[in-house]
C-alpha cells in the first residue's frame, strides 16, 4: 500500500508541472512568454489523472502569475491535492505548493525564437503518508523557446528535476506542442512530452494532450485537455481551468 501511495504521490507531482503565461495551460509542455509587466492571470483549476495504481490530482488547484518586471513573471499554485490507490481510500487535503519565476531573455525575431527559463521550486506541503505530496522539496531547472508563424504557434523544449527521496532518481523532463487560432473564439492545439524514469529502475514515460482553448473576451477564458501515454502506464489525464486576466 504504501508503494501505490508513492506512485500516486509522483504521479499528483508530474500533474502540478505546469505551463504558464498566454500559451502554457492547459499543457504541461511550457513556453517562454512571461505574463506582461503589471499584469496577472488567475486560475482556477482541476488536473486529473488515472494509472493502473489508482487516480490523482487537484480539486482544485490555485494558480497566479504576476507580471513583476519586463520580461519577468512571478508564479504560484496552491492546490487541494486528491489521491485513490486501486481498491484503497481516497485522501483529500492540501498538495505541494509550487513557486517559480520565468525570464524571458531572447526576444523573438523574424528568424530568431523566443528564449527563456522558468525555474520551479515544489515546497512539500502535501502528506506523502496520504499519497497528497512528495515529502521533499523538488526542483525544476528548463530552457524553452518559442515561435509564431501567423496563426500557427510552436513552443517546448525541456529541464532537469531534482527529486530527492528514497527510491527517487533525478530525471529529465522534454516536450514540444504546437497550437493553431481558427477563429477570435477558438484555439486548438496538442503536444507530446517525455519524461525519464524518475524512480530507480523505474521506466520512462511518454505521453500526448490535445487541447482547446476558449477567449470568450479579453479577460475570460476556458482552457481544457486531455490525453494518455504512449509509453507507460498513463490510461487518462485531464486539466480543466476557468482564467481571468487582468
Amino acid at each position: 500500500m504504501r508503494l501505490r501511495h508513492s506512485a500516486l504521490a509522483i504521479a499528483a507531482a508530474c500533474l502540478l508541472v505546469p505551463a504558464t503565461a498566454s500559451a502554457g495551460p492547459p499543457y504541461v509542455t511550457d513556453d517562454p512568454e512571461p505574463v506582461e509587466y503589471h499584469h496577472w492571470e488567475f486560475y482556477l483549476a482541476t488536473q486529473h489523472e488515472l494509472t493502473r495504481d489508482g487516480v490523482a490530482g487537484t480539486a482544485p488547484h490555485l494558480e497566479v502569475n504576476f507580471g513583476a518586471a519586463p520580461n519577468l513573471q512571478l508564479h504560484l499554485i496552491a492546490p487541494l491535492a486528491y489521491a485513490r490507490p486501486s481498491g484503497g481510500p481516497t485522501a483529500y487535503g492540501p498538495g505541494d505548493i509550487e513557486l517559480g519565476a520565468k525570464l524571458r531573455f531572447i526576444e523573438e525575431g523574424k528568424w530568431m525564437p523566443m528564449v527563456g527559463t522558468f525555474p520551479l521550486v515544489e515546497l512539500p506541503a502535501g502528506s506523502e503518508p496520504r499519497g497528497l505530496g512528495t515529502g521533499h522539496l523538488r526542483v525544476f531547472i528548463p530552457l524553452w523557446l518559442q515561435k509564431s508563424f501567423g496563426q500557427w504557434t510552436t513552443y517546448g523544449g525541456g529541464g532537469y528535476w531534482v527529486n530527492p527521496g528514497t527510491g527517487n532518481q533525478n530525471y529529465w523532463q522534454v516536450g514540444w506542442q504546437v497550437q493553431r487560432r481558427l477563429s477570435k473564439l477558438v484555439t486548438l492545439g496538442g503536444e507530446v512530452f517525455y519524461t525519464t524514469a524518475d524512480r530507480i529502475a523505474g521506466d520512462g514515460n511518454l505521453r500526448f494532450n490535445l487541447g482547446l482553448v476558449l477567449d470568450f473576451t479579453d479577460h475570460h477564458h476556458l482552457l481544457l485537455s486531455a490525453g494518455r501515454s504512449i509509453l507507460g502506464d498513463t490510461q487518462f489525464q485531464g486539466y480543466l481551468a476557468y482564467q481571468l486576466t487582468l
